[in-house]
């Protein structure tokens, strides 16, 4: 309890400064022909897939473009990802808050989805934001990588995120709404002229009614205007829990059950 107080108290010092200055499925490989009896036609098998097997667990990885904010990403994979050679993974992008922006990439361990994501059955990616803001055009870079370098399925990718990552969710998403099946932003915030972009996202969102660091206004004019474009949009708000939103939902069995039903 003490650490998740310092988390939170570093959350609520960095953001009200900022404040001052700026206000499963499986998938069946194509069948091989086979030539007509007595035929010595050869038979071209199907292309395999060439992903390398992973590291089972959370480990550290350096992204392979360079520039910008992000260099460092914690990535998660399940137990029986090496196994199970033709399951395209569900994958998770969960962007952090303001407590972890820095180099110390081992800070995201303890953070959010990162801290709870043992077990679950999807990959995650977490990137770290070494310092500014979540910056859309970086986090493509980051996303173009995972997609080439990991066995995931393209229509099934998730964004998250907390606090400057919920902010981050919604600002990543609007921009680029046809990458992601799903979203859930939590206590976060967005600007309301780019719902339009959202409005046939699926969309949970999260925020406690007394958080006194981003006020819950910031989520209920988004949700607001997602319903009223008749967005799917879902909208839990907890009557407390100050800033802290995300470590009841990450501990909701309902919200991964809802995620993962969700596909491009």
């Amino acid at each position: 309890m003490k650490k998740r107080a310092i988390k939170i108290l570093s959350h609520v010092i960095v953001l009200s400064a900022l404040a001052l200055f700026s206000c499963s499925k499986t998938e069946t490989a194509k069948p091989v022909e086979s030539g007509q009896p007595g035929s010595t036609k050869p038979v071209t098998p199907p292309p395999g897939d060439t992903f390398p097997e992973q590291t089972p667990g959370i480990t550290v990885r350096k992204i392979d473009t360079k520039g910008g904010n992000i260099s460092n990403y914690l990535l998660y994979i399940p137990d029986t990802y090496n196994s199970e050679k033709t399951y395209k993974w569900p994958v998770v992008i969960f962007l952090h808050g303001l407590g972890e922006m820095g180099s110390d990439i081992n800070m995201l361990r303890n953070s959010g989805l990162a801290e709870v994501v043992n077990g679950k059955p999807f990959v995650m990616i977490a990137p770290q934001c070494l310092s500014g803001w979540w910056n859309p055009q970086y986090l493509d870079m980051v996303y173009k990588e995972v997609l080439a370098s990991y066995h995931v399925d393209p229509s099934r990718v998730y964004l998250t995120g907390l606090s400057m990552g919920g902010f981050g969710t919604w600002d990543w998403s609007s921009a680029h709404p046809e990458q992601f099946a799903a979203i859930i932003p939590i206590c976060g915030g967005g600007d309301v002229n780019r719902m339009p972009a959202l409005k046939n996202m699926p969309a949970w969102v999260f925020h406690s009614a007394d958080d006194p660091i981003v006020n819950v206004e910031n989520s209920r004019v988004l949700v607001k205007a997602l319903k009223a474009l008749g967005s799917p949009v879902l909208y839990t708000e907890y009557p407390t829990g100050g800033h802290d939103a995300w470590t009841r939902t990450y501990a909701n069995a309902d919200v991964y059950t809802w995620l993962l039903k969700q596909h491009k």
